[in-house]
């Protein structure tokens, strides 16, 4: 319990580092190219938490901390970042560029495709439910040829750095070696909260699917939620939407196919085959965030709304 609670603190510790380098580094960079690289830096914790989760054969823990960081940010973060940001503001909206949340929502029905056929494969006991691991092989290198055409389109095409209201405080290349190092440094702690997680578990009489939609997940992704509330409740909107959607899309488009290829080198084999209630989770999720933000604004009441969502998922996981 003790190692337990040490290293969520130190991820939560390290996300408060990674929100003032980015923050350092969004003033001469600007959103698109920041909100990519905190992205890339900030699911590292995710990366090496599944990683070691399939080398100790915890497979369920595997796929809702997957599953877990996506419904996390998409719903959880994004929810807190629209009420900070829509508070702010005299009409009570928060306003930003729609076209990455319009983008995140298409990656993500991308991912939740091919998950949805393999559950109906599954379902119908078809000749395709036999071949799941060759088509997730598939699929992820497909799902990974969308989001490279997204990322170099994205970054072609994305903000340019706003006119610094306030003088920098530290140099470019600091902020760029504090990024990785407090990065780096949240994947090695996220062995050590892997480590204390399974006896955590047994202590508090949790399920495996609680801990890894709601425990992994929050702690995993600390680094998203620190950065995307300050950087709202600073009014830097477009930087906060970055960095929160930009998470999203690399977890579902990027790192999950990832994840599945690099499976099949380990004990544990990952693929797109999930319950039934994860597959909802996912769909619905999908659908939620296209709603709220695909108009390029969104009000306080709908940040709630998420977060309820999200709530509700956390309360039928506990009796998963």
């Amino acid at each position: 319990m003790l190692a337990f609670v040490v290293s969520a603190v130190a991820l939560a510790g390290l996300a408060w580092i990674v929100s003032f380098a980015t923050e350092e580094v969004g003033r001469r960079a600007g959103p698109a190219v920041t909100g990519l690289m905190q992205s890339t830096i900030g699911n590292l914790p995710e990366f090496f938490v599944v990683i070691f989760a399939l080398g100790a054969g915890q497979l369920v823990v595997a796929e809702t901390a997957i599953v877990g960081s996506i419904l996390v940010n998409a719903l959880l973060v994004l929810g807190l970042v629209i009420i900070v940001g829509a508070w702010r503001e005299q009409d009570g909206t928060m306003r930003f560029s729609a076209r990455l949340p319009n983008d995140t929502a298409t990656l993500l029905m991308t991912s939740t495709f091919i998950i949805v056929l393999i559950a109906l494969a599954d379902t119908a006991h078809d000749p395709a439910s036999h071949h799941v691991r060759t088509i997730s092989i598939v699929g992820a290198v497909a799902i990974l040829l969308v989001y490279g055409w997204f990322v170099s389109q994205y970054l072609r095409t994305g903000g340019e750095p706003q006119p610094e209201s306030e003088p920098s405080r530290m140099p470019m290349a600091t902020s760029v070696v504090l990024l990785v190092i407090a990065g780096t440094a949240a994947a090695f702690v996220s062995d050590w909260f892997v480590h204390a997680l399974k006896p955590t578990i047994h202590t508090l009489h949790l399920s495996q699917a609680f801990a890894g939609l709601v425990i992994v997940a929050i702690a995993g992704n600390a680094v998203e939620h620190a950065v995307g509330i300050v950087l709202a409740a600073r009014g830097q909107y477009d930087l906060a939407i970055s960095v929160v959607k930009n998470s999203v899309a690399q977890i579902a488009a990027f790192l999950f196919p990832v994840l599945v290829l690099i499976s099949f080198a380990l004990a544990t084999t990952l693929t797109f085959s999930l319950a039934p209630i994860y597959i909802g989770a996912f769909l619905l999720t999908a659908l939620a965030v296209a709603q709220v933000t695909g108009d390029g604004e969104a009000a306080e009441f709908e940040g709630w709304a998420l977060v309820a969502i999200y709530v509700i998922l956390a309360a039928v996981a506990l009796y998963e």
